[in-house]
Formats: structure tokens, sequence, C-alpha cells
């Protein structure tokens, strides 16, 4: 086998090397038109201390891993994290002309009637947190919540807002917030990808695979899809007839072949080949153990409701805690199901929405007890929320309210975060009395993106990645996104 090189390092220099003169001196921050700039503007620095005019917050104890639950399709807040006792006053009321005059939706038509919240919520915790009967798991935990009830996006059909929460940009292409976490701080196990991704309820997210894409970054920081049910990764075990032995015998073929063509044509992505071989191969005894939970006790497969062998998300969250027990930097699950439009059964607040708490609400808990009782929740960041948020008015799509349903909604949504450095039991913002607008505290996606790389003691303003001429960033070219320093511990 051939000795193993630093493979970062020699990436970086080989992509120092392929840069030409005017590549060089147009791209580098000390190209010719970068000091132009910094004689016109008297030197000034265009770090994020300077553009903000003071210091950023220091994290005492980053958190050092993230478990990040998106509901595809995205939960209704009125019934699950945001209570408006006058929505419920004026159910069915017509809604104000003030609120829907010139504003698109993507299937109200008309003049729509509002809806009221259509499940009761409770107050949960020593916090008291106001929260929906339908997850009362979940709420057993509301001292732990960080609950953002102002959220808010500029897109309101779900892959571009899908997108752009998750990439920070609408359209294909850009790096996933998962390989940008783990392109800042690394892996923590040699043997495993450092940002991992499940999928459960049937269908892949609208954005696609992209949603845990590279994108511009080194194809090596991407997300790897694993299954719950058969093979862990698809092909990732050797084929019938070949032995592990025979295996690393090809592998070091190769792997020579690669270096060759690495020492002639200086191309990093040759270097993440190599590594992505090495890697699969090490996986092939690794993967296997991490995702066998009938290794787990009794009591733990019946907290999460999570059964060996079944495609499940509660499978999934177990999953979860499992590869973040063995050092994956980021792990990633996607439920598909809550797109609430009350059109049919399988898209109605009585049934289909009821389904999916039911689906959702225990494994979660159990999730974030057991990283609890584990020491693992102080360093552990759980996210959970959709793309966007959902109307106060019914949509009534088909003309009628046999079904109940709510359209998309940008303009205010809910999310929440536990542990990982967030304070529990505190709710951030506030919606109007209808659940319409932002009223209090605005964050936006691009805040909430700061804020999350904030949390992993990462410099949203300088983590960035030279593609396209540009310094590409998660949050985007400009300086205005903020970090919630509210949110923080």
């Amino acid at each position: 086998m051939a000795e193993r090189i630093d493979l970062n390092s020699e990436r970086k220099i080989a992509s120092a090397k392929m840069q030409t003169r005017r590549h060089f001196f147009g791209n580098c921050s000390m190209g010719l038109g970068a000091l132009a700039l910094s004689q016109l503007v008297g030197n000034q620095s265009a770090d994020a201390e300077s553009v903000h005019g003071k210091s950023l917050p220091k994290r005492a104890k980053p958190a050092r891993q993230v478990i990040y639950l998106h509901m595809a399709g995205s939960p209704p807040q009125h019934e699950l994290f945001d209570y408006k006792p006058e929505l419920a006053k004026r159910n069915l009321q017509f809604c104000p002309d003030e609120l829907i005059e010139g504003k698109q939706f993507a299937f109200i038509k008309g003049k729509p009637k509002l809806l009221g919240p259509v499940f009761p919520f409770q107050r949960y915790g020593k916090c008291g947190m106001e929260l929906g009967a339908k997850i009362p798991n979940i709420g057993s935990h509301a001292d732990d919540l960080c609950l953002v009830r102002s959220m808010h996006t500029d897109q309101f059909n779900h892959a571009p807002a899908q997108l752009a929460l998750h990439t920070g940009s609408p359209q294909f292409g850009a790096a996933s917030a998962g390989a940008w976490a783990t392109y800042g701080l690394g892996s923590e196990n040699e043997n495993l990808p450092s940002y991992m991704v499940m999928v459960s309820g049937g269908k892949i997210p609208s954005g696609g695979k992209t949603l845990w894409g590279s994108g511009f970054l080194p194809s090596v920081f991407q997300g790897v899809q694993c299954r719950s049910k058969g093979d862990p990764i698809l092909f990732v075990n050797n084929p019938e007839g070949m032995s592990r032995d025979l295996r690393r015998e090809s592998l070091d073929a190769i792997s020579e072949l690669n270096r060759r063509e690495f020492e002639m044509f200086q191309d990093p992505e040759t270097l993440t080949r190599i590594e992505q071989y090495e890697l699969a191969y090490r996986m092939q005894t690794s993967v296997p153990e991490v995702m066998d939970i009938s290794a787990e006790p009794a009591h733990i497969l019946e907290s999460y409701g999570a059964e060996p062998g079944k495609a499940s998300f509660a499978n999934n969250c177990l999953l979860a805690r499992r590869l973040i027990e063995q050092g994956v930097r980021f792990v990633q699950l996607f439920d598909w199901g809550w797109d609430i439009h009350g059109t049919a059964v399988y898209d109605d607040m009585h049934n289909q929405l009821v389904l999916k708490c039911r689906e959702a609400d225990r494994p979660i808990a159990a999730l974030l007890a057991d990283l609890k009782q584990r020491g693992m929740l102080d360093e552990t960041l759980v996210v959970f929320g959709g793309e966007f948020g959902r109307t106060p008015m019914v949509e009534a799509r088909n003309g009628t309210l046999k079904f109940l349903g709510r359209d998309h909604h940008p303009d205010c949504f809910s999310i929440w975060m536990a542990g990982g450095g967030f304070r529990g039991g505190y709710v951030h913002g506030s919606t109007d009395e209808l659940g319409y607008r932002v009223a209090e505290d605005p964050v936006s996606v691009k805040d909430f993106q700061a804020t999350l790389l904030h949390s992993l003691g990462l410099d949203p303003f300088r983590l960035s990645f030279l593609s396209q001429g540009l310094n590409q960033r998660l949050i985007g070219p400009a300086n205005t996104p903020r970090i919630v320093d509210s949110l923080l511990t």
C-alpha cells in the first residue's frame, strides 16, 4: 500500500499550482483590483469586525456537532408552535383585504377565509412555553428548546425555499450548510463520513440531493446518504466473489494510477477521488456496525419507537445519535410528508398532520432525552423546522372545506433549536395577532445561517471558498446577515 499523505495539504498545494499569473492577480486577496480598492477606502479591513463596527461575540463552548431535523413540506406553525387567540376567534371569517391585496400565494385564489388553530395548545415545562397538544413529548422538553417564532424567507415554493435554507441560494449549485460545517471543522472519525444524511417518508425533499451537496467546495465535503433498511450505503460492500484482501490490492493499484494522474495534472479533485476510495474501504467495517441498531438495549428502542430492519423516521433519529456518538460532524434527517394543503386525506390536518406528529413526536423527544442523559446535548445542536411557514387562511383549493389545510407562506414561520449553546426555555420573536407577519425581532434565513455557523465556533463572515472569482459564503456576498446573540447562552 502506498504511503499515506496529507491529502488536504496536497489539495491546497495543487489548487495553488493550477493558478496562472492572471488568475492569481485577479483572484487573490492582494489582487490588483483589491490593491486599488484598498487605496480608495483608506486601507479599511474588510473583515466582519470592521463591517459591523464591533467584535464578533465569542462562544465560550462552541457546539461540536449538529443534528438537523428537516420536516420537508413545512409543518403548520399555527397548530404546533404559534398559538393565536384572535385567529381562533375569527375562524372562517373572510381575510382582511389589506393582508391579501397585491399578495401572491402558491395556490390560494380570490378572497380566502381565516382558519383558526385546528388543535389546542398547552403550556409545557417550567418556562410555560405554549406548544401544540399534538406534540406532547417534544413539549416535555420545552425547558431545553429555543423557539424562534419570527423566522422569514423570500421563497414560497418548496425547492427554492429548501435550497435557500440549506445552501444559501434558491438556485442549484451552492454548497450545503453541512458541507460548510465539515469544510470549516473537519472530521472527528476517519472511518466515517463527516456529513451523513438520512431520508424518511418515502420521498426525497423537493430540493433534491443538492440539499446535502458540496457545490463549489471539494466533493469530499458532500453529505453521504444512508439507509435504515437494507445496505446502509449502496455499493459500499464488496461484489460477490471479491475478498477484502483483493479489494485492498485493487485499491492500491487504482490509487497508484490516480497519484500518477495527480502528478501530471495537479488536479486537487484527483486527491478527493483517492480519499473517497480509501474512506469507502474503511467504511466497509465501520458503517455496518454503527448502523446496526439491534445492538441497542430494548428500553432505548422502545423510547424511540425504533424497529431494527425497518425504514422509519424513528430509526433515523436513533441512528443520528449513534452517528454523532461516533464523531460524525453533521447529521441531517429529511422527513417528507408535512405539506398540509388540505386537498385530500393525504394532506389534511385531521389525517396527515396527526399522522406526521405521531411519527415524529416520540422519537424526537427520545433523541433529546438520550443526548441529555449521555451528556452530549451541550455540545450537540439539534435543529427542527421546515423551509417556510403556512398561511393563517384556509387554502380551500377545491372550493370546499371538507379537508383543511394551509398554503405556503414565507413571511413568518417557526423553528426550534436545542442544545449546542442555545438558550433553553426561550421564545424569540413574535408574529401579529393573526400570525401573518413578523411583529417583533425578525430572523431571516441568512441570520439563522450566520448564527448556526457561529454556534459551531466558525466565523460566518470569514468562512469562504474562492469560486468563479468570488469568495463564496453560506450567508452570501453581503455583510447584512447578523448573528442573533439573544438565542445563545
